[in-house]
């Protein structure tokens, strides 16, 4: 059922922005062009702006209905008095990790670099 309204829905929204295109506006747009009776300007402009008030009554219905199919299924729960099962009564302390941390191995290599003396002028790079 909720297919059939979109598809209706982008078929009115398609129709709906060509009846828009098509009134005339100040500066002409698309809806130029002269002639007389069924399509004379007054005509046009009476037969598309009742048109465009059709189609935007239809959007605005096809867009309420979507939105409330979209909100139908949803079961309305309470965040308040509702405690998960793994939860305990108590706070236990997070204990930090001890060993396997970017900057605990990043102390480390500064501690080991740290106890070597210093060299006396420049060296080459030691391969490892």
């Amino acid at each position: 059922m909720q297919t059939v309204v979109i598809v209706v829905h982008l078929m009115i929204v398609a129709v709906l922005i060509g009846a828009v295109l098509l009134q005339k506006s100040e500066g002409g747009g698309l809806g130029m062009g002269g002639g007389a009776g069924f399509m004379s300007s007054r005509g046009t402009a009476n037969l598309l702006t009742r048109t465009t008030a059709i189609l935007a009554a239809g959007f605005f219905i096809t867009s309420l209905f979507l939105a409330w199919s979209a909100g139908h299924d949803r079961k309305p729960a309470s965040i308040l008095g509702t405690v998960p099962a793994t939860q305990t009564g108590g706070a236990t302390p997070i204990t930090p990790p001890t060993s396997g941390g970017v900057l605990d191995t990043l102390k480390k290599v500064d501690e080991q670099q740290g106890s070597q003396p210093a060299p006396s002028g420049p060296q080459a790079p030691r391969s490892q």
